[in-house]
């Protein structure tokens, strides 16, 4: 029986080096594999490329990696949370590519799916465009973009089986479908690991064959970045 159940985060993560990129699932605080970026940032892993839809915020998230400077480039397509961030951007400590939301899922779906590239009209004549074959298609303009490459990629899902399968909840599919199988390695964590089997396979979002390993984390915080109520009547 196949089986890609790794015993700990730690052990998830080893291969990952100094100067690699890394995809991360989630889309601000939600859906993010927080044991994982845990686990690196008790690591002297640095120079990374972090590929995310966001960057965390200060205390949270990816902004605990950019605190230790352990990230070198971030590829991302909203970054307005994070103060640390704001700061080494624009004293140049930081390496920024932003990338509007649609083309950043497209390079991770297109890299999922083995195709090499597309071509979008988000960004054309914009800065985003620089560097980057322009074609005309239906008399609508369109930039090419390119697959991501990404040594790993992190993703986190509600429940999985110790084969790899992998089953969201809610909005916390975001990224993390389009993730999922993208980079060279795909680890995945989750809050429920169960034996093969055990899952409907017609719940299953994404198909084991797109994980490499998988745990299951010991705690998840589900932080939400700004929490907004009104008083009771």
């Amino acid at each position: 029986m196949i089986t890609k159940k790794v015993n700990s985060v730690q052990e998830a993560i080893e291969g990952i080096e100094n100067g690699m990129t890394i995809m991360f699932g989630g889309f601000g605080l939600c859906g993010i594999p927080e044991n994982t970026i845990a686990a690196l940032v008790n690591t002297s892993i640095s120079d990374l490329t972090c590929i995310s839809n966001n960057a965390g915020v200060d205390d949270f998230g990816l902004g605990l990696l950019l605190q230790k400077k352990q990230i070198k480039k971030m590829i991302s397509s909203y970054v307005g949370e994070n103060a640390e961030f704001e700061r080494q951007m624009l004293s140049g400590e930081l390496e920024v590519e932003l990338t509007p939301q649609g083309t950043l899922a497209e390079r991770c779906r297109a890299a999922q799916a083995g195709i090499p590239a597309f071509f979008t009209p988000a960004g054309y004549g914009t800065e985003v465009a620089e560097g980057k074959e322009a074609r005309e298609f239906n008399g609508k303009m369109h930039i090419m973009e390119e697959a991501f490459k990404a040594d790993f990629a992190i993703v986190k899902a509600w429940k999985g089986d110790e084969a790899g399968n992998l089953i969201f909840k809610g909005t916390a599919r975001n990224f993390n479908a389009c993730m999922a199988g993208a980079g060279k390695i795909t680890i995945a964590e989750v809050e429920e690991l169960v034996p093969v089997g055990s899952l409907d396979p017609n719940q299953i979002h994404i198909p084991g064959i797109m994980v490499q390993r998988i745990f299951q984390g010991e705690k998840f915080e589900k932080r939400i970045e700004q929490r907004t109520v009104r008083a009771r009547n």
